[in-house]
């Protein structure tokens, strides 16, 4: 059910979803707010009045990245050169970080542009092929690491940060890719209906 509310300058829209939960919890999905709400639970402006100010600071990013948005273009590559352009990556990637991966998996994510398993899987979002080639690398370098700290750490930062002095930069820039691909996504959807 698509709800609104007033937080500071901003009128937000939310959807309420009731499921089998004990606490409520907000999440963002594709830039869109979900409030997740236990099924007997219909006080929504409680939730929405607590978490204002994260709700809000949330949404100025996204709002932001969206603004962003509007100056990016995608890469226009096959599936061949995009699937060759990864191979390339993880083998330099490895060389350098002295590190393997056991296999390579390409689908489609809601979330994120990639992951990386405890069986040392690399799965690489299909999205990604719309990015330039640096932020593939950098998504890449990013999962890989995964293989020598788990965890968004200091230690992992420090590790990223080695390779991409720039990387506040680059995650910046995922966001913005992501939403430019979200909003085409859902402009594509409204043509064919």
């Amino acid at each position: 059910m698509a709800e609104k509310s007033r937080i500071h300058d901003m009128e937000i829209k939310y959807d309420v979803v009731h499921r089998d939960v004990k606490y409520p919890r907000l999440e963002f999905k594709t830039g869109s707010l979900i409030l997740v709400m236990p099924e007997d639970n219909t006080d929504y402006s409680k939730i929405i009045e607590k978490h204002k100010n994260w709700i809000y600071a949330k949404r100025s990013i996204i709002k932001n990245a969206l603004i962003e948005a509007e100056g990016k273009k995608y890469v226009d590559r096959s599936d061949d050169e995009f699937r060759e352009l990864v191979y390339s990556c993880v083998e330099n990637i490895c060389k350098e970080l002295k590190l393997g991966v056991n296999k390579i998996f390409f689908r489609k994510m809601k979330s994120k542009w990639g992951s990386l398993s405890s069986k040392r899987n690399l799965t690489i979002n299909i999205l990604l092929k719309y990015l330039p080639d640096e932020l593939v690398e950098y998504v890449i370098f990013h999962e890989l690491t995964h293989l020598i700290e788990r965890r968004h750490n200091e230690h992992f930062w420090r590790i990223i940060a080695k390779n991409f002095k720039d990387y506040q930069e680059k995650e910046k820039d995922l966001l913005v890719y992501w939403f430019l691909i979200q909003q085409d996504v859902i402009e594509k959807s409204i043509e064919m209906a």
